[in-house]
C-alpha cells in the first residue's frame, strides 16, 4: 500500500472548503459529509495510486500530476515510488491549471 502525503496547501484547501460550505452555505452537515468524501477517495490511492487519470491526458502540458474527481472538487496528486503526494483539492470549476501552473 502507498503512503498519503498532504501540502500544506492541500490541508488548507480543505480547511477552506469545509469553512465555506459550514459558514457561506449554511451546512455544516454538508461540510462534514464533502470532507469525509473527499478523504475516502483519497485514502482509495492507498490501494491503487494510479486510478485518477493523468493530467496530460486532458491538457497539453507534460506534468506527473493525477487528478481524482470527489463530486463538486478535484485532487490534484503525483506518486513517486511508494508515497501519494496530495498537493491541491481544487473546486472543479476554476481555473485549475493556472493555479497549478501559475507561471505558464
Amino acid at each position: 500500500m502507498a503512503q498519503i502525503e498532504y501540502s500544506p496547501k492541500a490541508i488548507s484547501d480543505l480547511e477552506e472548503i469545509g469553512d465555506y460550505i459550514e459558514r457561506d452555505l449554511s451546512s455544516p452537515k454538508a461540510a462534514l459529509n464533502t470532507i469525509n468524501n473527499i478523504l475516502k477517495s483519497v485514502d482509495n490511492l492507498s490501494v491503487f495510486p494510479l486510478m485518477g487519470a493523468s493530467l496530460s491526458s486532458i491538457a497539453n502540458i507534460v506534468t506527473d500530476y493525477r487528478f481524482l474527481i470527489c463530486g463538486k472538487y478535484i485532487v490534484f496528486y503525483r506518486t513517486i515510488e511508494n508515497t501519494v503526494f496530495v498537493d491541491r483539492i481544487l473546486y472543479g470549476k476554476r481555473n485549475n491549471l493556472a493555479i497549478l501552473f501559475p507561471e505558464i
